[in-house]
């Protein structure tokens, strides 16, 4: 009997939750079975990610039968879908219809105590607005100020890293030998 191993499956470079899943399932290794495939499918492994990896012969193959498979399943997953769609439609409709309903409620409820809202607040924010104004102006003033001189002062060492970065880029090319794939 034949056997796919852990070491194979590490060799393919899948990601680390399907490598823990495989040992965790199989061990070390797992003979090449129908019974093992559907095991792995059941337990979340994705064999999907497998087929793309089968050597170009093999892999025709695999496309030709499950090709057909496929358009199987797709034709009996339409009809489900249809059959579902059909006996869920009424009951969806009605539940439109009260939602719909009670939503409209709902904003004529929300539009009167927003209102209601907006008007209790309005003189305590008018207030609030009159009160800070000051202080807010003064914040602006002092961060514009801070801002620039931040602004200036990481322009300098910027221009100092494009310098030095400049000076090293310089000096290794021009240390590069004649062989070096870069020169020419």
């Amino acid at each position: 009997m034949r056997t796919f191993s852990l070491r194979l499956l590490e060799s393919l470079a899948p990601c680390e939750d399907q490598l823990e899943l495989f040992r965790e399932t199989f061990g070390d290794s797992a003979e090449v079975t129908v019974e093992a495939v559907l095991k792995a499918c059941s337990v979340g492994l994705d064999i999907d990610w497998l087929a793309p990896r089968l050597p170009e012969t093999v892999r025709a193959e695999y496309d030709r039968v499950t090709g057909s498979s496929w358009a199987e399943y797709d034709r009996v997953r339409a009809l489900a879908w249809a059959e579902y769609e059909r006996v869920t439609a009424p009951a969806y409709a009605e539940y439109n219809r009260v939602r719909n309903a009670a939503y409209a409620e709902y904003d004529r409820v929300r539009d009167a105590a927003w209102a209601e809202y907006d008007r209790v607040t309005a003189p305590a924010y008018a207030e609030y607005e009159r009160v800070t104004a000051a202080a807010y102006a003064e914040y602006e003033r002092v961060t514009a100020a801070a801002w620039a001189e931040c602004d200036r002062v990481r322009a300098l060492a910027w221009a100092e890293y494009d310098r030095v970065r400049a000076e090293c880029l310089v000096r290794l090319v021009l240390e590069l030998t004649v062989d070096s794939p870069l020169s020419s």
